[in-house]
C-alpha cells in the first residue's frame, strides 16, 4: 500500500445524482417491525427493503387509497 495517492486527475462520480440521500423520517413502530421481521427472512437490512418498497410505489406510480371516515 502507498502512503500516498494522487487523486490530481480524478473525476467525479457521473452517478452521484443516483447515491442515496439521508433523511428523517417518522414511522411507526408496528410497520418498522414488519420490515425488520422480513428482512431477516429474506437476509438483506430493514433500511434497505423499505427502500426497495418505496422504489418499486414509485415506479409502478401507486397510489394509496386512502379515505378519510
Amino acid at each position: 500500500m502507498k502512503k500516498e495517492y494522487d487523486f490530481s486527475d480524478s473525476k467525479k462520480n457521473p452517478y452521484s445524482a443516483q447515491l442515496k440521500k439521508q433523511i428523517t423520517i417518522r414511522i411507526d413502530e408496528d410497520s418498522i417491525s414488519y420490515f425488520k421481521k422480513i428482512s431477516e427472512e429474506i437476509g438483506i437490512p430493514y433500511q434497505n427493503l423499505i427502500n426497495l418498497y418505496l422504489r418499486e410505489c414509485a415506479l409502478e406510480n401507486r397510489k394509496l387509497n386512502l379515505k378519510w371516515v
